[in-house]
């Protein structure tokens, strides 16, 4: 009786050999055991590991030679003094001479030629407008104006057979008439500026030498009131003969403001 209620007492039993190692083989985790492919899958992962760093600091080192080359074509590109100010550049241009003209020597033959057949004191000036494709540029007195016109024209190494263009300037302290010539035959260019005062400007007419400034002429006598010599018609071409004043004068002041 006694030894059934020892039997029946679960704190007073004896445990189970068996259960004992159960519970120990369950509280030990298995080791896996390290077979052939496992290491040889552990080797390709830190071989593909070291590859992908590779690539990942060549392409840093790529990018970086082509950042380099392209900070080096920029500088190279840069136009010199770009990086200085305007007023030092402006400075340094003053200072810097300039280069001959390419077209010195033709505006050189075309006042060798006129001082030769006009006189010396029918060219007062000679420049090269480098802005303007370096024109050959002449300043010519009212006075001799008309004979240095024929002599552009008429005279075979000249040959300016071609008026292309006739406009008129208010400089204000003066008033100038300016004439741009070409020769189909030459193919040289030449610009001819001719001064004359504000109060009486009058420049002498070369309809006879190039009859297309007839037109020309009479719009720069509407709009800025210098008169032609010469003109065989000259009237208003734009505005009514009893317009007041002329438009294009600095000094001009309309009778009605609103128009």
């Amino acid at each position: 009786m006694e030894k059934e209620e020892r039997d029946n007492n679960p704190q007073t039993s004896a445990s189970d050999p068996d259960d004992q190692k159960g519970s120990e083989a369950d509280r030990e985790s298995p080791k896996k055991p390290r077979t052939e492919s496992n290491v040889e899958t552990a080797a390709n992962d830190q071989v593909k590991d070291t590859t992908a760093n590779a690539v990942d600091a060549d392409a840093k080192r790529k990018a970086a030679a082509a950042a380099r080359a392209k900070a080096a074509a920029a500088a190279r590109a840069k136009p010199a003094g770009a990086g200085r100010n305007p007023a030092a550049r402006k400075a340094e241009a003053k200072e810097k001479p300039l280069e001959p003209s390419p077209k010195q020597p033709v505006l050189d033959a075309f006042v060798t030629a006129i001082r030769k057949q006009v006189g010396d004191d029918a060219v007062e000036e000679a420049t090269i407008n480098r802005p303007n494709h370096h024109l050959p540029t002449i300043v010519v007195p009212k006075e001799k104006w008309l004979e240095v016109a024929r002599l552009l024209k008429e005279d075979d190494s000249l040959a300016f057979d071609y008026l292309q263009n006739l406009s008129g300037v208010d400089y204000e302290t003066h008033m100038e008439v300016v004439y741009h010539l070409y020769s189909f035959r030459h193919r040289h260019s030449l610009c001819v500026r001719v001064k004359t005062e504000r109060d009486e400007a009058r420049v002498d007419s070369v309809t006879s030498v190039w009859l297309g400034a007839d037109w020309n002429e009479r719009e720069v006598y509407d709009l800025l009131g210098i008169r032609f010599d010469g003109h065989p018609n000259l009237k208003r071409i734009f505005l009514p003969e009893h317009w007041e004043g002329h438009p294009l004068r600095k000094d001009y002041e309309p009778l009605d403001p609103e128009i």
